[in-house]
């Protein structure tokens, strides 16, 4: 699948910054999505207030959450997910933090979209539930080269191919796992999707962001795709809580 297809944005990160934790710092990235404006006093403004303190009540038991508040014209959709090893009270945190910066950020836009370590935020003031978003997206990956890229590409890509697999296959539409490099190091893995999409449109989304891992992440030692339904993420580090 061709990255001229994404609306990608390239960001290369050295190995201290993908090591921070996602409190206290920037969100890895956010869109201002082009649905529309509302202006000062706008009911929709209002609808959309409620539904990120919605959101940050709904979400975190479970990880994920989703709703519409308002009518038309001024109905507001959203959902939040928490990656799938996140406590409920850092989701709660996570989310809450989402739903204030990305106000910041995009403060008359009526749709928009925000990633942190631990959670996404989506809104908009179209429905968008069960569609798969791979436009709005991203890489992040390591300045470090590995030593042997052919064969570290190829472990890679059969370890998120194996999580992908057993990703859309859980409830929870993620998954973990590692495989053994040469020697005694390990490569670590994580894939996930946003559960409002069906088991086999979150494996064709998350097919689809892993073939981008030779334009994202060639030989570099970790690496992320990051697209508004479903990411990857992969370390030569332990990097999900146990």
């Amino acid at each position: 699948m061709s990255s001229s297809r994404f609306a990608f944005l390239l960001y290369l990160l050295t190995f201290a910054f993908l090591l921070q934790a996602a409190f206290g710092v920037d969100p890895l990235f956010n869109f201002c999505l082009d649905t529309g404006n509302f202006s000062a006093n706008d009911p929709y403004e209002d609808n959309l207030n409620n539904l990120t303190g919605y959101l940050s009540i709904q979400a975190p038991p479970s990880g994920f959450g989703l709703g519409s508040i308002g009518q038309d014209p001024n109905q507001a959709y959203g959902l939040a997910l928490c990656r799938g090893d996140v406590s409920t009270p850092d989701c709660e945190t996570c989310i809450v933090e989402a739903g204030s910066e990305i106000r910041k950020r995009c403060p008359s836009n009526k749709g928009a979209i925000i990633w942190y370590d631990n959670c996404l935020l989506k809104y908009s003031n179209t429905e968008f539930f069960g569609q798969i978003d791979n436009q709005n997206g991203f890489y992040m990956s390591n300045l470090q080269n590995v030593s042997d890229p052919q064969s570290f590409n190829q472990k890679t890509e059969e370890l998120l191919s194996q999580l992908a697999n057993e990703a859309y296959a859980t409830p929870k539409l993620y998954a973990t796992g590692e495989t053994e490099l040469d020697g005694s190091q390990e490569l670590y893995g994580l894939t996930q999707c946003t559960r409002d999409l069906s088991s086999s449109d979150c494996k064709k989304c998350l097919d689809g962001i892993i073939g981008e891992l030779p334009s994202c992440c060639d030989g570099k030692e970790g690496g992320r795709v990051i697209v508004g339904s479903c990411n990857f993420r992969y370390e030569i580090y332990p990097f999900v809580n146990a």
